[in-house]
């Protein structure tokens, strides 16, 4: 019992070299016999390199986002609802609306069973000065729960203090970027920063986090690397607050009015300046945490319907599930998988459609060799053997040739496509293992003729 082994491994040995031999005969035949499965594996690999990719992304957009929030912003002025058509055609006068304020997020974290936190949002266009380096940029309001839900970690110093928030102190906390180009030489706490009219105190630099310009706007989060965050309060205190009109902002808007000609109002004036003086809304976002992911949708529809009665029935806003969004997009790059799947499971049986029709064709030129096999003391099963270690060799060199072409071929469609591309190691084993069933699948049958075939009639065959 104990050679039992050792002459398998021998009887196997003694067949992949004679398969070997044989291929080697006959070596374009064989290169072409393995094209099939060449591509069928490199489509493949490819596909689960695009899988593999699509789900970091998806799962690297919901560590941005974060899980479990929603989102409510103020609504384009074209999607603003509140003015209702009669039949004559006339429109009723707009109801008032006080627009998006910190009540509304403060009575949606007290009123809403299962919200487990809400942060507001300010951003306000200004120029950032220290010593000499001067650049224009995004000051940011934000809530002490901000950095949590947009999971931003303060790399250096620490977050707001509950103090801090009270009194609206001039404090700051810097993007990574913004600490490199103002703090050369000194250390970024404690210093001293003008953001706008206000001198602000560093208080933290955020941590590096690299994202890029377009998947910042189609999430609709911010790239933090530039920005300052100060306090929520600080910046109602300190800079500007829209849901107070004050004098001068009705000079300067009755100034700006009687400077621009009629009929040139978007030629003179800057875009960005005239979309914020439209903008009565105190916060341009609030970010609602939910404690259970399934609760969700509900929390998101009884926030739509709270936020209307608040404003007076008009809807100024806009609320979005990122999760929800992601969930989609996911469910679309899984079907495109699929699609993708079907055609290399289609180029593999193809692949395995023409060993098999190669190997019987060999099976014919080749009967006296298996009658001279047969006659020198060769069984059936030797015969079956050899024949079935052709294809399987055949199969396994189209599909190493597939996993390099597959790999090349993900690269260039990450560099030149711009998808996320990741070739795994479970991949790569999967096509392996895909080519040798192809090969031993196909290669079953002819073996089995040829190991059936009569050795007098194979001797015998001209």
């Amino acid at each position: 019992m104990t050679g039992a082994p050792g002459a398998i491994a021998r009887d196997a040995l003694f067949s992949a070299r004679a398969a070997a031999e044989a291929l080697g005969n006959n070596k374009l035949r064989a290169g072409l016999t393995s094209l099939g499965i060449l591509f069928g594996v490199a489509s493949v690999i490819a596909m689960l390199a695009i899988g593999k990719g699509a789900e970091q992304e998806i799962l690297e957009q919901m560590r941005l986002l974060g899980s479990n929030n929603v989102v409510v912003t103020p609504a384009q002025e074209d999607q603003r609802e509140g003015a209702v058509e009669r039949d004559e055609g006339q429109k009723e006068p707009k109801r008032f609306s006080p627009g998006l304020t910190v009540h509304d997020a403060r009575s949606i974290a007290a009123a809403i069973p299962g919200v487990a936190a809400t942060s507001g949002e300010i951003v306000l266009n200004t120029r950032i000065t220290r010593e000499s380096y001067r650049r224009t940029g995004k000051l940011v309001g934000v809530d002490t729960a901000y950095f949590r839900l947009q999971n931003l970690n303060v790399a250096e110093g620490a977050a707001f203090t509950d103090a801090q928030i009270a009194t609206g102190a001039p404090v700051a906390i810097i993007g990574h970027a913004l600490r490199t180009r103002f703090f050369t030489r000194d250390a970024p706490v404690g210093g001293r920063i003008k953001v706008g009219d206000v001198w602000l105190t560093v208080v933290g630099v955020l941590e590096d986090r690299q994202v890029g310009a377009t998947t910042a706007q189609r999430l609709g989060i911010r790239d933090s690397n530039m920005d300052v965050y100060v306090p929520l309060s600080t910046t109602l205190l300190r800079y500007r607050d829209r849901a107070r009109v004050t004098a001068s902002d009705m000079e300067r808007a009755s100034r700006a009015e009687q400077s621009v000609p009629p009929g040139d109002d978007a030629a003179s004036e800057d875009e960005e300046a005239r979309a914020e003086r439209r903008n009565y809304h105190q916060l341009d976002k609030v970010i609602v945490h939910v404690g259970e992911a399934s609760a969700v949708p509900a929390v998101a529809e009884v926030i739509q319907r709270m936020l209307t009665r608040r404003h007076n029935g008009v809807v100024d806003f806009e609320i979005t599930v990122p999760e929800l969004l992601l969930q989609q997009e996911q469910r679309t790059k899984t079907i495109f998988n699929v699609v993708l799947g079907a055609i290399a499971s289609i180029s593999l049986v193809v692949g395995g459609i023409g060993i098999m029709n190669i190997m019987l064709a060999s099976v014919l030129e080749r009967i006296r060799e298996i009658g001279v096999r047969r006659a020198v003391g060769a069984t059936q099963r030797d015969v079956l053997t050899q024949f079935l270690s052709e294809a399987v060799m055949i199969s396994l060199a189209g599909g190493l040739a597939g996993i390099l072409t597959g790999t090349a071929l993900s690269a260039g469609i990450e560099r030149l496509a711009g998808i996320t591309t990741i070739v795994s190691l479970v991949s790569v084993v999967v096509a392996f293992g895909v080519s040798v069933a192809v090969g031993l699948v196909f290669g079953i049958m002819p073996a089995w003729r040829a190991a059936r075939q009569d050795p007098v009639a194979c001797l015998r065959y001209e």
